[in-house]
């Protein structure tokens, strides 16, 4: 009998077996099949843009993945480098970059120091590039308008492969990084009270970009919330002891992040509206305050050095020599060197993050744990 059981056993297991085998499994979601990315943003996102237009970024930024100066204001990628990574896309070549750049997967117009709203004052003064939200997309305008009617003289030729297709814009996801620096202006030049109120203009002039696109063919949208600009090292430079109550339990300047949250409030019941105007877009909301501050707050957890702390940089009591700069310090001539392992630090030089960081907060927003709607990157073509 043992024996009979034992075969009876088997023939049922192989029974099983092919039944399983036959059975068609559905195929996940597929990918969306994004041939191109626009990127607009401040320095968070710029991949050479402000270099270019202004004084070149130098050395040591860039060190960490380029090995020399990238254009970009970290030691190595930044968020949108990951983005591109991701969707299996090469880096994007800046906009306002004339020197060895390749347009035919889409283009960055972010640029360091960049507002939404248009600011009244020079980028010699409080380093507020000319470059606004508005202005960008006016040279997203120019951009499509030109490469297109040049993909058409050239399209015979090798230069063709350095140039979008006309087609391609509408099947583009379009990436948004900015807003940081309206909040940053509006600490050196308002009362809470004030930059609150003006909040609602802000996000709409965010939003107008995004129905721009959208009557420009746009469909897909994936937008970045503002981080916990009250933790950003550069807030504590010059700042002995601070009142009971300034800081929060991390180290961050409290009443800033607080701002931040609210303007990430405001933006996100403006996106939910934009959602209902815009019936054919995928406008995907990315909680990047979240992941930075869940970053900062875990730094030690998690590998990293005090989270306030800098990489690059001589900052030693009130005496501040900036990342690749050279300054005096009692009579002596100082470097603003890198640190010695960028990879252990969150803030690279005091307002920019490190790669490291970068990739934490990339891995942990692209996958969509972080997103409204809850989907990753490579599914933002998909409207829910």
């Amino acid at each position: 009998m043992g024996f009979w059981r034992s075969v009876v056993a088997t023939w049922f297991l192989l029974v099983v077996l092919w039944f399983l085998s036959s059975v068609v499994v559905a195929d996940p979601v597929p990918r969306c099949e994004f041939p191109a990315i626009y990127n607009f943003g401040d320095s968070n996102s710029d991949t050479g843009g402000i270099s270019a237009a202004f004084v070149p970024i130098s050395a040591p930024y860039g060190e960490a993945f380029f090995h020399k100066p990238a254009g970009r204001d970290s030691d190595g990628r930044l968020i949108i480098d990951f983005i591109a990574e991701r969707l299996k896309l090469p880096y994007l070549s800046a906009y306002l970059n004339s020197i060895g750049t390749n347009y035919r997967h889409g283009a960055n117009f972010a640029t360091g120091g960049s507002t939404i709203r248009r600011q009244n004052e020079t980028i010699f003064e409080y380093g507020i590039s000319p470059f606004a939200l508005d202005m960008q997309i006016v040279q997203f305008d120019q951009f499509k308008a030109r490469t297109t009617d040049l993909y058409n003289q050239v399209k015979s030729t090798p230069d063709a492969e350095k140039l979008p297709r006309a087609e391609e814009f509408s099947k583009a996801l379009y990436t948004f990084d900015i807003g940081q620096n309206d909040l940053s202006v509006g600490f050196r030049k308002m009362s809470f009270d004030q930059l609150r109120a003006a909040m609602p203009d802000i996000v709409n002039q965010l939003a107008s970009a995004v129905q721009h696109l959208y009557e420009q063919g746009g469909r897909a949208f994936w937008i970045h919330n503002t981080g916990p600009i009250g933790c950003l090292p550069v807030n504590l430079f010059y700042v002995s002891n601070p009142a009971p109550g300034y800081l929060d339990e991390h180290g961050c300047v409290k009443a800033q992040n607080e701002m931040a949250i609210e303007f990430n409030s405001k933006l996100k019941e403006r996106i939910v509206r934009l959602k209902a105007e815009l019936p054919e877009a995928a406008i995907t909301y990315v909680d990047v305050y979240s992941a930075k501050y869940g970053l900062i707050s875990n730094a030690k957890n998690l590998g990293f050095a005090d989270p306030l702390k800098v990489c690059c940089g001589y900052h030693v009591n009130f005496d501040h020599i900036w990342c690749g700069n050279k300054g005096k310090v009692n009579d002596s001539v100082v470097y603003g060197a890198s640190c010695k392992d960028p990879s252990v630090f969150i803030s690279w030089d005091g307002v920019h993050y490190s790669q490291a960081a970068n990739q934490w907060v990339a891995d942990h927003t692209q996958n969509g744990s972080l997103t409204d709607p809850p989907i990753p990157v490579t599914q933002a073509c998909r409207r829910m």
